[in-house]
């Protein structure tokens, strides 16, 4: 099936790109409701569900919504982000403000007329019952999220920047050449390979969201009153597999370029900011920065600026120095056969 997204050219002119918590934590949710996550989460999956074997999340309100064996789930659990770069309280914030008539609409339209528990609780009092489900949602972000999310956000910057140059060299046809297989653009239209059908149109302009702790697919969100939102999945997944299990630098790395130059090589295997890597290397700014300085002098290390933001990631060269000097010793380790899942 295939659903034609018609977008004119004041829809393309508002076609903007978005960042969200919120959306990261509902897809890794999702994923970790499935009996064998995607691969792109494979390790992080594991991670978490080592996490939660630990101390449990309770999600009476919440999962019953997202994991409830039907083809979608209630669309206003993920509000369109206002801006670029949102907080998960400012994501929270928007949901919450979901009226009670588009809360019982989208149940129904997800559900049907006969709701289920956890739907009719919601439905008979949409203000309560909302601000459970949401503060159960950031327990779930700081819990599962929040750990990582200082990388995440610098991978999904750095495709953002990769699609936005994309866009300003090619225009939209080569904006959505290669956001996903089963995107297809052409004359005018935005073809999506989905388990959605029919058509419709972009109001306004689209919302283009990376996702990098989701499945391999787009997700289009057609059902709101704002824009039509896009996810897709972003580039470069593999890279936070290094980064969720702090794996080494190679040996013979180290030897060549010092311990601490090679340790900032293999973290920025998943991109980062200054910042970030000094509070996860426990050194300061102006070390790290000393050290990228070298680095990308020498073409090991590559920048991009993101609005305020600096992130630095390892170019190829350097990719090629750590699978030279021992990617193989240093591989990461095997994801648990049997973890309790500890959701409910």
């Amino acid at each position: 099936m295939a659903l034609s997204i018609e977008i004119s050219t004041a829809d393309l002119a508002g076609t903007r790109f978005a960042v969200s918590p919120l959306a990261e934590t509902i897809s890794g949710l999702q994923q970790l409701a499935q009996p064998a996550p995607s691969s792109r989460v494979k390790r992080w999956a594991a991670w978490a569900r080592e996490e939660l074997a630990h101390q449990p999340l309770r999600l009476a309100a919440a999962w019953p919504l997202l994991v409830n064996g039907r083809p979608s789930w209630p669309q206003f659990l993920l509000p369109a982000p206002a801006t670029t770069r949102t907080s998960i309280d400012d994501d929270l914030e928007a949901m919450l403000q979901t009226t009670p008539r588009d809360v019982i609409e989208n149940l129904q339209r997800v559900f049907g007329p006969d709701l289920p528990p956890a739907a009719r609780e919601l439905a008979d009092a949409p203000g309560e019952r909302l601000a459970v489900v949401a503060a159960e949602l950031r327990a779930a972000h700081d819990r599962l999220v929040r750990p990582h999310w200082a990388r995440i956000q610098a991978l999904l910057e750095t495709d953002i920047a990769h699609r936005a140059a994309r866009l300003t060299s090619g225009g939209a046809a080569r904006l959505f050449a290669d956001l996903h297989r089963d995107v297809v653009w052409s004359d005018d239209h935005l073809t999506v390979l989905t388990d959605q059908r029919d058509a419709a149109a972009a109001r306004g302009g689209l919302v283009l969201l990376p996702v990098a702790l989701g499945a391999d697919r787009v997700i289009v969100k057609r059902n709101t009153t704002t824009w039509t939102t896009l996810r897709y999945p972003c580039r470069g997944i593999a890279a936070l597999d290094g980064v969720v299990y702090q794996l080494p630098a190679p040996d013979n790395t180290i030897q060549l370029l010092g311990r601490s130059k090679a340790t900032l090589l293999r973290a920025l295997t998943s991109p980062a900011t200054t910042t970030d890597l000094a509070r996860e290397l426990g050194t300061t700014a102006s070390a790290v920065a000393q050290h990228l300085t070298v680095l990308r002098a020498n073409g090991l290390v590559d920048r991009r600026r993101h609005g305020r933001r600096v992130i630095y990631t390892t170019a190829p060269l350097g990719r090629a120095l750590l699978d030279v000097g021992g990617r193989d010793t240093n591989a990461p380790r095997a994801a648990p056969e049997e973890v309790s899942d500890g959701l409910d």
